[in-house]
């Protein structure tokens, strides 16, 4: 008498797409509008006092994710995808408001450990939230088109924020890092008005079996098993270099231009994220993952191995196949996962990536000191190149495949 007839809960089930979708585009903004991070190792060295400790701020942002990953993972199956994002929206305010007060190296680590947390917290399950979501409305075939478009908002949001980040920071590093905290909150709040969506199946198992599922599944996939390791050694390296790239366009450029590279970089990107789904309609997630790795890598190595003024915009071609990259090789990898271990397949990629990326920052700082940026993030280009070769194993076999 009082349940809902088909109808109703159809209807519900679309405010809760539309609502998720809407508010997920927003959520996403404020986690690109950072003011600092655009010049976070340049602020991590400065309080720190070397590139190799600022450098270590970022790995222990990654080391800290690590630890957290496949118990957040585990947490967002067992629990929901909504209370997951709600717990890393608090740790990220914590982790936001230990870097404004930067009184010492000391209050960086605890912020790092919270943003570590809070990574944890969003690396696999916020993509499992989109993609039930969609199942919940049986368009889970879309993922790709929707991945990009809430993922352009973040982009978008860098853009404005890194050439705001650049100005500020001529008058006052403190003033960028308070300014950072605000959208922090904002995001806290709007984690609060998130529908939860259906889980997909009841978790049946004892966490290590639960992992250990997971885990064979990366065995006996091989196409997957190339996948996570192309995303793992790729994470581990690029979005190292992403960070640090700061510290190298300080060297050639005047503190309050040091946004507008990324603003550039960020502008495309947003583009790139926006029209992903039509991009990989048309030319395939490999071949797009293929011709990045070329591309970028070609663009890097002639930045840093022979840096001049124009070198910081270089780089500016590359953003624009960035967000169909990302995309391309989130469905991809999304395609090869199992259902009711959605997130925790996730973060079993992502634990791989941030132990490497914790592990390459202490050797990008070193040799930051030792040989200056440019130098460093040379070198951290050509320990990149064999993401190249496994996106052509990929290829090869897909083509092999399709012959037969």
């Amino acid at each position: 008498m009082f349940g809902y007839s088909s109808e109703d809960k159809g209807m519900y089930n679309q405010t809760m797409y539309r609502k998720n979708i809407k508010l997920l585009s927003i959520f996403n903004f404020l986690i690109g509008f950072n003011l600092f991070w655009p010049i976070a190792i340049i602020y991590f060295s400065r309080v720190s006092g070397s590139f190799t400790l600022g450098a270590s701020i970022l790995g222990i942002i990654m080391l800290a994710s690590t630890v957290f990953e496949l118990p957040t993972g585990i947490l967002s199956d067992l629990v929901g995808r909504k209370y997951t994002i709600v717990l890393g929206s608090w740790a990220r305010v914590l982790a936001f408001l230990f870097y404004a007060i930067g009184l010492s190296y000391w209050f960086l680590v605890i912020g790092a450990i919270f943003e570590g947390l809070s990574r944890a917290f969003y690396s696999g399950n916020n993509d499992a939230f989109l993609y039930d979501t969609l199942a919940d409305e049986n368009m889970e075939g879309e993922f790709h088109e929707y991945q990009g478009k809430v993922s352009s908002t973040e982009q978008l949001a860098m853009g404005i924020s890194a050439i705001l980040g650049g100005i500020v920071a001529n008058f006052s590093f403190s003033y960028v890092m308070w300014i950072s905290l605000l959208p922090q909150i904002g995001m806290l709040f709007i984690s609060y008005r998130f529908i939860n969506p259906k889980l997909r199946k009841a978790l049946d198992t004892n966490i290590l079996s639960h992992i250990k599922e997971a885990a064979v599944l990366f065995v006996k996939n091989k196409k997957l098993r190339l996948l996570s390791l192309a995303s793992i050694w790729g994470f581990s390296v690029g979005e190292l270099g992403l960070g640090f790239k700061s510290a190298f366009i300080a060297t050639v450029w005047p503190v309050w231009v040091i946004g507008i590279p990324s603003t550039i970089s960020s502008f495309g990107a947003s583009i790139s994220f926006f029209y992903s789904g039509k991009l990989i309609r048309k030319f395939k997630e490999i071949n797009i993952l293929l011709f990045d790795s070329i591309f970028g890598k070609a663009v890097s190595l002639i930045a840093f191995g022979y840096p001049t003024v124009l070198s910081p915009l270089l780089g500016a071609p590359s953003s624009l196949l960035f967000g169909v990259s990302s995309v391309a090789e989130k469905n991809l990898m999304q395609k090869e996962f199992s259902s009711h271990q959605r997130a925790t397949m996730a973060s079993l990629n992502s634990f791989g990536g941030s132990l490497g990326y914790a592990g390459m920052s202490l050797v990008l700082g070193g040799l930051a000191d030792a040989l200056g940026p440019a130098k460093a993030l040379f070198i951290l280009t050509l320990i990149g190149l064999p993401v190249v070769y496994l996106y052509w194993i990929i290829f090869r076999n897909d083509k092999k495949e399709a012959v037969l």
